[in-house]
C-alpha cells in the first residue's frame, strides 16, 4: 500500500460520516472502546505533513460538533498516533511546536468524547493534552487542555481545585490594556466552564460571580469578528445563556434557568453539539422542575438534531427515570423512544 494511502487512512473521516443519521438508526456500542485500547497498545502510524495532519484534525472536529461520536471514536486512535508520530520525527523549532498544538488538540478531542461517554480515561486523554499544549508554547492551544483537565478534575471530585485552575489559566489571557478577540473569547469558555463547576459544587455566588465575568468578556468582543473560541465551543452571548441554564440547574433553581432559555434560539448555535447541549440542559431544567412532558419534548428534540447523544449514560438515565416514572399515556411513544436508545432496563 502506498504511504499516501496510509496517512489517508489514518487522517480521513469521509464527508458521508458527517451526515445526519436518522434517529431509528441511532448506533449502538461504546464510542471510546477503540480509544481506550489504544492508549495502552498504542497503534502504529507514520509520520505525516501538517497540511494532512491538521485537514485530519478538522475532519475530527467536524465530527465532533456534528456529534458522529462514533465515527471519532474510530478515527481518533489512527488521528492521535499519526500526530505523535509526526511530532517525534519533527526536529526542535517553530514546526515541532506546532507538532505538539496538533497532537495536544488531537487528545483534547479525545478527552471530550471520553467525557461525552462518561469514561475514565478523560483524565488520561486531557492530561496528555496539557502536556503536549504546555510543550508547544501556544496560550490558546493550553486554555483547550486546561478546560479539559479541569473538568476531569470536576468529575473526579476535585471541583474546587479545578475552579482555582480555570480562573488562574483565563486570568492570563486578559492582561493586556486590550486583548486580542481570540483571547478575550477564550478568556470567556475558561470562566463559563469554571462558573459551572462552582455550581455543581454548590456554590452560588462563586458560580453567578464567575458567569457575569465570562458574560462582561463575551461582549467585548467585537460582534463583526468571526466566532472565537476554544478549539470545540465558541464565545457568545448566547453561549452564556446557555451555560445560565445549567449552572441554575446545578443550584437549584430551575426557574431561574428557564428565564434563560427562553432567550436562546436552538436553530442559531452553531453546531449539532451546541444544540443538543441546550436541549439536554434544558431537559434537565424541566426534570428539575418537575414537567416529565416538556423533558420528554427536549430529548425527542436531541434525537432529531443529534440521536447518538442519547446514547451518553447520562441521558439514559433521565430517560430511563422518564420512562419509569409517567405513563404511556401521558408521554405517548416513550417505551419505543426509550427501546431505541437503549435505556430500557
Amino acid at each position: 500500500m502506498k504511504r499516501r494511502d496510509l496517512v489517508n487512512g489514518a487522517l480521513g473521516i469521509s464527508a458521508a460520516l458527517l451526515t445526519t443519521t436518522p434517529a431509528h438508526a441511532a448506533p449502538t456500542g461504546t464510542p471510546t472502546a477503540a480509544l481506550e485500547r489504544a492508549l495502552v497498545e498504542p497503534l502504529a502510524a507514520h509520520p505525516a505533513a501538517h497540511a494532512d495532519l491538521a485537514r485530519g484534525l478538522a475532519g475530527a472536529r467536524a465530527a465532533f460538533s456534528a456529534t458522529r461520536y462514533q465515527a471519532l471514536g474510530r478515527a481518533l486512535p489512527h488521528l492521535i498516533a499519526t500526530a505523535e508520530a509526526t511530532r517525534d520525527r519533527t526536529r526542535p523549532g517553530h514546526a515541532r511546536d506546532q507538532a505538539h498544538a496538533l497532537v495536544a488538540r488531537s487528545y483534547v478531542l479525545a478527552a471530550e468524547l471520553a467525557v461525552k461517554d462518561a469514561s475514565e480515561i478523560a483524565w488520561v486523554t486531557a492530561d496528555r493534552a496539557l502536556a503536549a499544549a504546555r510543550a508547544s508554547g501556544d496560550p490558546q492551544v493550553i486554555s483547550e487542555a486546561a478546560r479539559m483537565v479541569a473538568i476531569a478534575m470536576r468529575r473526579a471530585g476535585r471541583g474546587e481545585e479545578a475552579i482555582g485552575f480555570l480562573t488562574r489559566t483565563a486570568l492570563t489571557f486578559d492582561h493586556h490594556s486590550d486583548p486580542p478577540p481570540a483571547a478575550l473569547a477564550a478568556k470567556t469558555c475558561l470562566l463559563l466552564t469554571a462558573g459551572y463547576t462552582a455550581a455543581c459544587g454548590g456554590h452560588r455566588t462563586t458560580a453567578l460571580d464567575l458567569v457575569a465575568e465570562a458574560d462582561e468578556t463575551a461582549h467585548r468582543i467585537p460582534h463583526d469578528q468571526p466566532h472565537h473560541g476554544l478549539f470545540t465551543i465558541t464565545a457568545s452571548p448566547a453561549q452564556v445563556d446557555l451555560y445560565r441554564i445549567g449552572i441554575h440547574t446545578q443550584l437549584g433553581t430551575p426557574d431561574e434557568a428557564i428565564t434563560h432559555a427562553r432567550r436562546v434560539i436552538p436553530g442559531r448555535l452553531p453546531t449539532a453539539e451546541r444544540k443538543a447541549r441546550f436541549h439536554t440542559d434544558s431537559a434537565r431544567m424541566w426534570h428539575k422542575a418537575g414537567r416529565p412532558e416538556r423533558v420528554y419534548a427536549d430529548l425527542r428534540a436531541i434525537e432529531h438534531v443529534a440521536p447518538e447523544e442519547l446514547r451518553r449514560p447520562s441521558l439514559r438515565t433521565l430517560t430511563t427515570d422518564l420512562l419509569y416514572t409517567s405513563t404511556p399515556q401521558t408521554l405517548p411513544g416513550i417505551r419505543a423512544f426509550a427501546a431505541r436508545h437503549g435505556a430500557l432496563l
